[in-house]
């Protein structure tokens, strides 16, 4: 009798039992100026809850070439997935860890930016700062969207944890 009891007692507990919390770490990052890109950039590591899906991705927008036309317009651009090496040698700013559907709307984000026809980049409209405010918005973090650091990923990073009290690696 003591061992069903236990037993009724254990199915319950797992069927009352909160769902997981999500463990996918998303982490923001700048690269100093120079001559590989994207200056800004984040990556997604963990598992998803729904699917057990790992997850293990890193995306950044930027010039497909550099040449002096990018600071007289509109250029190819594209989403871009940034090499190990590069993320290793690149400022990580913070983490925060995505809901499932919060990796779902900054996926969809990424997708939109990745779909953009034609000359895509433009230094002051839309560069890879542009693309990473995108991506805070989509995880509910606070930033300034009149911010100065439009050309300036580290800075506007900062700001970004300024904006957001308790944010960090």
């Amino acid at each position: 009798m003591h061992r069903i009891f236990a037993l009724l007692l254990c199915a319950a507990a797992f069927l009352l039992a909160p769902p997981a919390k999500a463990d996918v770490a998303m982490t923001f990052y700048s690269h100093d100026f120079g001559s590989k890109f994207p200056h800004a950039f984040f990556t997604v590591k963990g598992k998803l809850d729904g699917n057990g899906k790992a997850v293990d991705a890193g995306y950044g927008f930027t010039a497909t070439s550099v040449s002096p036309a990018i600071l007289m317009g509109s250029v190819k651009g594209a989403v871009q997935s940034p090499k190990p090496d590069y993320i290793a040698k690149s400022n990580a700013h913070f983490t925060v860890r995505l809901s499932d559907s919060q990796y779902t709307q900054v996926m969809a984000m990424v997708s939109r930016w990745q779909a953009l026809p034609g000359k895509s980049y433009n230094l002051g409209k839309r560069n890879c700062v542009h693309f990473i405010m995108d991506v805070v918005a989509a995880v509910g973090l606070k930033q300034n969207r009149q911010t100065k650091y439009l050309k300036k990923p580290k800075s506007f990073l900062n700001e970004v944890v300024s904006l957001n009290p308790g944010l960090s690696l």
